[in-house]
């Protein structure tokens, strides 16, 4: 008898294979990471100063260049931390979301007929203003000194000097010296 194959065994299988787990032992590595990132997470979500949240985020392995701004209630990707980069001098305003990965965690069809697990770097470049309420998908790379307007879904790189929004986001303007 063929035994069926669960989704969760799958996505398991796909974290373990991702950080090079094997057994019982990369079982417990994988959920002491899962565990110390959580912690790590709610400390920045919770931060009280945007210093505290470049901090702790940085300990989960984000990495987070100089005189960076985020604000309160940023998700950062929480199963691939370390793939997301933001550079110096950005800005993120309050209740963005940031991913690095996208999967569909319970339909195997759709995981595995039309939308694989996609985990990919996703980068802020230097400059860049995000404001509040943004979401930017896996993969994606915001240009030097772009702005991506409040409520954007971005889902397509964003040019340099380039002004964004809507869902899905779109150039509104071009910034020009």
């Amino acid at each position: 008898m063929n035994k069926i194959i669960q989704p969760e065994e799958i996505n398991n299988k796909e974290l373990m294979d991702y950080y090079g787990y094997k057994g019982f032992l990369g079982v417990i590595r994988l959920y002491w990471f899962f565990l110390r990132d959580y912690i790590l997470y709610m400390l920045a979500y919770h931060g009280p100063h945007s210093g505290m949240t470049v901090v702790f985020n940085r300990l989960r392995g984000v990495k987070i260049g100089k005189h960076v701004y985020i604000g309160p209630r940023v998700f950062i990707d929480g199963a691939y931390p370390h793939l997301v980069t933001i550079e110096d001098y950005v800005s993120l305003g309050m209740d963005t979301i940031i991913y690095a990965h996208s999967n569909p965690t319970c339909s195997l069809e759709l995981k595995q007929n039309y939308y694989p697990r996609n985990v990919a770097p996703t980068t802020i470049k230097k400059g860049a203003w995000i404001t509040p309420k943004c979401i930017i998908m896996a993969g994606i790379t915001i240009g030097e000194n772009a702005v991506v307007g409040t409520g954007s879904v971005v889902t397509k790189d964003v040019k340099p000097y380039n002004v964004v929004a809507g869902n899905p986001a779109k150039i509104i303007k071009i910034l020009t010296k």
